[in-house]
């Protein structure tokens, strides 16, 4: 029986695809193109929506590339999905952080997941490519994604101050950006301003007379003039950070998608899926994350399961079937678990022991 061929050899399945994600997209920005506030509803109707669009590719894939093809899909596709929630958590810490309107967080969200898609799929043809010409380089990723599994599994959470992060300070220093938000605007043309006076809070007053004489400091400082310039506002250095975020994320999510397939197409197409459908999918959870205690526990698991398969490469195979059930079962613990788990009683409130 003829070996099933790669899809990522097929150009016209690239051009399609992408063509028809062009299309969603800007189905999306239409739909969006007014600043709201998403409200679970919407968001559920979203996170349906391309969920289902995902089963259906995947499904497409299944027909008519056969069975292997269709769960290494959906197995790279729940992968990815699975550790896209963990970017969740962090767009929140980000939106907290910059104060960002509730009604400006979708267009955000928007522009940083098509850069994303970009620095995606760039990161993936160069991986396959690699791992094509250079076969080692499955064990360097097993051996980092062992490192990443048993280090989201035992280290403690920790709130980073994202206003000061060093992707921050460096953008604060090459671009100007403004004090205040400008609406869903990304850029504003600041007008011309003349050369002005302005007060100096800590300005002393010139000694009285007859006092010892000291020189009084300037009252007033001088702001020479400014031509008219276009700024940058804080939404764009959201979206940076946004960007940089999703791109230190993808470091740890790809090398794991390679353990299951080398097939370029099947990587790119569950990546693009799971990005997708983040947006929705943030609006939905985004206050509920702090309920998903041990997901975290259940993500690294998944690492650890998916470095030890590439570190084994070569010695035995693991069908694809074995893995999509092992992923399935470990997420539905983690996430059942954390549904159980009581939480801590409030500081404030006392306790049954009435102490």
């Amino acid at each position: 029986m003829p070996a099933t061929p790669a899809i990522e050899t097929n150009i016209w399945f690239w051009i399609i695809f992408n063509a028809v994600v062009l299309a969603l997209l800007g189905f999306d920005l239409l739909a969006h193109k007014k600043g709201h506030i998403v409200k679970s509803g919407e968001a559920l109707g979203w996170t349906i929506f391309w969920v289902s669009l995902s089963v259906i590719f995947g499904a497409g894939i299944w027909y008519i590339y056969g069975h292997d093809k269709g769960i290494e899909f959906f197995t790279c596709y729940l992968v990815e999905y699975s550790l896209s929630i963990d970017n969740i958590f962090i767009f929140v810490l980000i939106f907290t952080a910059f104060q960002v309107p509730r009604e400006q967080q979708h267009r955000v969200l928007f522009w940083g997941i098509l850069g994303a898609l970009v620095l995606r799929g760039i990161m993936i043809c160069i991986g396959a490519a690699a791992i094509k010409q250079y076969g080692w380089i499955l064990y360097v990723f097993g051996a980092f994604l062992l490192y990443v599994g048993f280090k989201m599994i035992f280290a403690k959470d920790a709130h980073p101050d994202m206003q000061n992060t060093w992707i921050v300070r460096i953008s604060r220093k090459l671009l100007p950006f403004t004090d205040k938000y400008h609406g869903e605007r990304f850029t504003v043309m600041l007008p011309a301003t003349p050369e002005r006076q302005v007060p100096i809070e800590d300005a002393e007053p010139a000694a009285a007379s007859g006092s010892t004489a000291t020189v009084a400091k300037p009252a007033f400082r001088t702001i020479p003039a400014m031509p008219a310039r276009r700024v940058f506002t804080p939404l764009a250095l959201v979206l940076i950070v946004v960007e940089f975020t999703d791109l230190i994320f993808a470091v740890d999510s790809i090398p794991a998608i390679f353990g299951f397939t080398q097939d370029a197409f099947i990587i790119y197409t569950s990546n693009v899926g799971a990005i997708l459908g983040l947006r929705s999918l943030y609006f939905l959870l985004a206050g509920a994350m702090v309920s998903f205690h041990y997901l975290k526990v259940g993500l690294g698991v998944i690492l650890m399961f998916v470095g030890l398969k590439m570190l084994s490469h070569g010695y035995f195979h693991i069908k694809p079937v074995y893995s999509l059930t092992f992923i399935i079962v470990v997420l539905a613990v983690s996430i059942i678990a954390s549904l159980l788990r009581k939480a801590p009683p409030a500081p404030d409130e006392p306790t049954l022991s009435g102490h």
